[in-house]
């Protein structure tokens, strides 16, 4: 497709087509791709639908993927990924969405002439027909395989039998329903109740998180950033397993605090709602260390933000230590794939050791800043053990004045030295923590 044609096209399902297509055979990001999608529509009910079919293509693509091998003699992915794209998105507003079958058979079909591609409307609608004439007989067929029953990639269904063997099910459930937004309130700017009225009077249903004192969830999902409050910096999206962070990190006034991998900033944002800290927020990459200004801005709070290399402190360090770290570290993502799902079209099992080694070389370069007594967290949003306790292991066998802190979450399990939440577990995605203190 043409810029030309792009910039015109304004269909709901034959954007998402375009979307999915760049997601799921070009490599893109699901996010990134959905911004500009997002801006050709003007009606929000149209952005919502748009967002909700490739959200849920993408979830489903290592489904219906292969449901159209069963359906087309010719394959189209290579030869037309968008038409391609667009039959999935197709299978997926019958099967998931469970949209009236003959509005979405019609509209699957206009969309290809919305692509361009109007010579195949018969065949867009020949196969939706077939679909919906031998539903029964395809969907057990699809059934009969791990892979295309959960759409999941099997190096990760064989992994997470292997580390969480009586979990594993309900985590691949609990990735394939759409999780609601969650926020954190700002507590330098507004309280809690204050925010649920707020919201409420709007017609947003929202409920307090029964135990994150920040957390509130929404019944539903919406554009956050048009809620009233939010352009105030009275509320941050957050999941709330990423606001335990500021909890174990056990802070105080006056400290000196690392967040090592900051970007965008909500964990960093969340410590200076929480006490009046010295943060350093610290960031590899220059673009994404913008994203952490913009926050700081929108919530009234300030932060010094450096661009750097947390594994190479020499470049940035002042050789003061700090009282505090947190390195969230970079990892697979595999505990938020509810909230991002083209992680499971992306991700691969030759990642994991790879991660693995930077994590290990992430603690061990940050281990020297933190200050006698003080401590670091390490966390993830990953469930996999190599990346998990199984790197705290490997950094406490080679330092001796690393001492890991017990501690329990109500929702979650011990795991090595320190804890895991699945995803799902108390509304929330998935997420690893260990806390390590230095011996005085």
């Amino acid at each position: 497709m043409s810029d030309r044609e792009a910039q015109a096209l304004t269909d709901t399902r034959a954007l998402a087509a375009q979307c999915l297509a760049d997601v799921a055979l070009g490599g893109a990001s699901l996010r990134e791709c959905l911004k500009p999608a997002q801006a050709r529509l003007s009606d929000p009910r149209d952005r919502a639908f748009l967002t909700a079919l490739a959200s849920e293509g993408a979830r489903w693509w290592l489904r219906f993927d292969k449901a159209l091998d069963l359906l087309l003699d010719q394959p189209l992915r290579k030869r037309d990924p968008a038409l391609h794209a667009l039959l999935v998105l197709g299978l997926v507003q019958l099967e998931i969405l469970q949209l009236p079958p003959h509005a979405a058979v019609a509209a699957t079909v206009e969309a290809t002439r919305a692509l361009q591609r109007g010579g195949f409307a018969k065949l867009a609608n020949a196969v939706l027909r077939r679909w919906l004439r031998e539903r029964q007989a395809l969907n057990a067929r699809l059934d009969r395989d791990a892979a295309t029953r959960s759409a999941h990639p099997r190096w990760l269904i064989d992994s997470l039998h292997q580390d969480w063997p009586e979990h594993a099910d309900a985590i691949l459930a609990a990735n394939n329903v759409p999780a609601p937004p969650m926020l954190r309130v700002n507590a330098r700017r507004t309280r809690r109740e204050d925010v649920i009225a707020t919201l409420m009077q709007a017609g947003v249903e929202t409920t307090a998180h029964p135990f994150l004192c920040d957390g509130l969830t929404l019944s539903a999902n919406t554009d956050v950033t048009r809620l009233p409050g939010f352009a105030d910096g009275h509320f941050s999206v957050q999941d709330g397993a990423a606001q335990i962070a500021a909890d174990l990190l056990d802070l105080h006034d006056g400290q000196r605090v690392l967040d090592a991998c900051a970007a965008p900033g909500g964990k960093a944002c969340h410590m200076l709602e929480r006490a009046d800290i010295e943060l350093v927020a610290l960031e590899r990459d220059p673009a994404r260390a913008a994203s952490i200004e913009g926050n700081l801005r929108r919530l009234g709070l300030h932060s010094e933000v450096r661009v750097g290399d947390a594994g190479d402190p020499a470049t940035w360090w002042d050789s003061k230590p700090y009282d505090r770290i947190l390195l969230d570290a970079p990892c697979s993502a595999t505990g938020v794939i509810r909230r991002h799902p083209d992680i499971k079209l992306h991700r691969r099992a030759g990642d994991i050791a790879q991660l693995a080694r930077e994590q290990l070389r992430l603690l061990a370069a940050l281990w020297p800043l933190v200050a006698p007594s003080g401590r670091l967290v390490y966390a993830t949003c990953s469930v996999l053990h190599a990346e998990n306790d199984s790197v705290v292991a490997a950094f406490l066998a080679a330092h001796a004045d690393a001492s890991p802190q017990v501690f329990e979450l109500p929702v979650g399990h011990h795991a090595g030295a320190g804890w895991q939440i699945l995803p799902g577990e108390g509304g929330l995605d998935g997420m690893y923590y260990a806390v390590l203190e230095k011996c005085g």
